[in-house]
């Protein structure tokens, strides 16, 4: 196990497990976002009371969940880059936060978009759209320090840093629903067990296929932050002129 994150904490080595795993990554995730998105917007059956208005669920849900587990996979990072000073870890904590933030836009956006027809506005400062927005700004403000310092250890470390107090709002968004009177509907269950089946189904494809598309967008972004990162090293000016000669 050791052995194997020694590997990967080497730039050189993580950079081309990047290359090799993108193109699996990335065909896996249209497919099944596709395959989720087609199913749930042409084939689902109407909700008997929300109409067909439902379905945005099949954008929403996923990237208000993955907005969650993206950052949560940053903690990690960032946790991993500030005990044990792993460059690698910084880094990949940086790649993640542009394609969180973007998920939770999409959540707030399509949140929105729901709510006016559910709720008859487009925007109320409800817990949860509260702390969801909250999590949008923390992703800004680690974007933000990522690119504030030259020095990268430096610029990793107050990104990680602020990764980690953020964490307290996980929970918050999570539970928000159960400890305020909000008008965002309670949890439908972590496997979904509330929504029927014909429902449901193309929901979890279209939240496994959020995942693979953050993994292989994360894995794209890291290759580039590596490369800046050691662009002074001799291995870097190969790749260089490989891709030049290609």
């Amino acid at each position: 196990m050791w052995k194997w994150l020694h590997q990967l904490a080497k730039p050189e080595r993580l950079y081309q497990l990047c290359g090799q795993l993108i193109p699996w990554f990335a065909i896996a995730g249209v497919a099944t976002l596709l395959l989720g998105w087609i199913w749930g917007f042409g084939f689902a059956p109407a909700d008997y009371q929300q109409g067909n208005s439902y379905r945005i669920m099949y954008i929403h849900v996923p990237a208000a969940m993955w907005s969650m587990g993206v950052y949560a996979a940053m903690a990690v990072a960032a946790f991993t880059g500030l005990v044990w000073q792993m460059k690698m870890a910084d880094l990949a904590a940086a790649a993640m936060a542009p394609v969180g933030a973007v998920f939770a836009f999409i959540a707030l956006v399509t949140g929105s978009a729901w709510g006016k027809p559910m709720w008859g506005t487009w925007w109320i400062w409800d817990a949860r759209l509260t702390s969801e927005l909250v999590l949008l700004f923390i992703y800004m403000g680690v974007i933000a320090l990522s690119n504030a310092f030259d020095d990268r250890r430096m610029a990793g470390r107050a990104a990680g840093i602020l990764i980690l107090v953020g964490v307290v709002n996980l929970p918050i968004i999570h539970f928000s629903v159960q400890w305020w009177n909000t008008l965002h509907q309670g949890s439908s269950g972590i496997l979904q067990q509330a929504i029927a089946p014909s429902m449901r189904t193309p929901l979890r494809w279209s939240i496994l296929g959020y995942l693979l598309v953050f993994i292989t967008l994360t894995l794209m972004r890291l290759r580039n932050l590596i490369l800046f990162a050691e662009r002074h090293r001799p291995w870097v000016a190969d790749v260089a002129q490989g891709g030049r000669n290609s």
